[in-house]
């Protein structure tokens, strides 16, 4: 292989960037934080915030030029599959029945924000929107993306402080889960007003959607369930290396066509892996089988690939120079945080909660991860955003991410965790689908 061969530069590239994020999750986990944290700022280290900067030659020996295509390519399938794990993990039921606590809070922790964000937009429009972007898609993409919470490294953080199965972590789960949900519903109204091109693009694209969901819930969900042995049956729940070879390669095979779907609607492939892991059967152990082999190959494997894609993304060096960026950053993390876990307090209080119970609620709503990487990206992609905006942004969520274990920690210093009882664990998909 001669030296400019992507493949030679995949072979260099790939270890590099497993070694980088697995040695920044260690070192998270060392100071009691989430991994995802240090897996975040090892991407942004390896692009040319730092290693750039300071080595540019080596950065092109460790990840060369002529890889990074396919080095994207690559995380961007494991994103498909880490969607795929969030539908699945997602369970619909929290919906049902929530508490008045619950609901409040739920609605709040990304009502208050969206406006906050889409005030702070409007503000920042004429200056930081990218030549030939419509102010409505520009102000809702930042209002979206300031009302993130990332569902799965919430799950890890309780679950670390064996706060998971007490009143205050379900209740965190119940609100991340109506929010995950919401939000996503909201970026694909985004991606439609990005995309659309004339008044009747958004009509089209809104009722090829629907059309999409009615078969995915009324076809290919009864088909599955059908199709996909369940549990507490005799002789159905034992490993079969065929069975269980031929549902692994259908759940592939079907996030891959249901992605491709959503993207020729006009929405982003992300929605079609995340659709189709909602209307896959749940109880199902080979199903759960299926899922820990791509959890345990794809994401510490792929997944940080999309990492190193971020980081080359990323460049702090663009805000040195200019005092300006810094204040408009300044504004992005206050409002994110106000919007966030203030509004996220106050509904908490408003419902009779204590302070400590509503400051820790809105501690854990404020909480971004991967997930706020993955909105960014489409962003990024869609041009709604420019680089500078794009670096502050994932700034502002690896600031807030890495804020929500010392504020648990002050707020709950008098008390020792309490240890998970020993059978009711997170299932694996929340504990590990965050790059954690």
């Amino acid at each position: 292989m001669s030296a400019s061969d992507p493949v030679t530069g995949l072979l260099v590239a790939i270890p590099t960037v497993i070694v980088a994020c697995r040695g920044g999750s260690a070192l998270a986990r060392r100071i009691g934080q989430p991994p995802v944290v240090g897996e975040i700022a090892a991407g942004i280290l390896l692009g040319p915030s730092l290693l750039g900067l300071l080595w540019p030659a080596g950065q092109a020996w460790l990840l060369p030029p002529e890889s990074i295509p396919y080095t994207g390519a690559l995380g961007q399938l494991a994103l498909l599959v880490f969607m795929f794990l969030i539908g699945l993990e997602l369970d619909l039921k929290v919906l049902r029945g929530l508490g008045r606590t619950a609901l409040v809070v739920s609605q709040a922790s990304i009502s208050v924000p969206l406006l906050l964000g889409v005030a702070l937009a409007s503000a920042m429009y004429t200056t930081m929107a990218p030549d030939g972007v419509r102010k409505l898609p520009f102000v809702l993409f930042i209002g979206v993306a300031l009302s993130i919470t990332a569902f799965p490294v919430l799950a890890r953080i309780l679950t670390d402080r064996g706060m998971y199965h007490l009143p205050l972590g379900a209740l965190a789960m119940a609100c991340a889960a109506v929010n995950d949900a919401m939000a996503w519903c909201l970026l694909a109204v985004v991606v439609t007003v990005t995309r659309s091109g004339s008044a009747l693009d958004p009509v089209v694209t809104v009722a090829l959607s629907a059309l999409f969901l009615a078969v995915m819930l009324l076809v290919v969900r009864p088909a599955l369930a059908r199709w996909t042995p369940g549990t507490g049956r005799a002789g159905q729940d034992a490993p079969d290396a065929g069975r269980d070879g031929l549902l692994l390669l259908t759940v592939f095979t079907g996030i891959c066509l249901s992605s491709l779907a959503t993207d020729h609607i006009g929405l982003h492939a992300l929605f079609g892996a995340f659709v189709f892991g909602l209307v896959m059967p749940r109880g199902s152990l080979p199903v759960e089988r299926a899922a820990t082999r791509l959890r345990t190959v794809v994401v510490p494997l792929l997944l940080p690939l999309f990492f190193a894609h971020t980081g080359l993304r990323t460049d702090i060096g663009m805000l040195d120079n200019d005092p300006v960026l810094w204040l408009w950053a300044a504004a992005i993390f206050t409002v994110a945080v106000v919007g966030k876990w203030g509004g996220s307090t106050l509904a908490a209080r408003a419902c009779g909660q204590d302070w400590r119970t509503a400051l820790s609620l809105g501690a854990l709503m404020n909480c971004r991860g991967l997930t706020e990487l993955v909105i960014l990206n489409i962003g990024l992609e869609l041009g709604v955003i420019g680089t500078d905006l794009f670096t502050m942004l994932v700034l502002m969520a690896l600031v807030t991410t890495a804020l929500t274990s010392p504020a648990l920690n002050r707020l709950h210093r008098r008390e020792a965790p309490a240890p998970a009882p020993a059978s009711a664990t997170v299932p694996d998909t929340a504990a590990h689908r965050d790059g954690v």
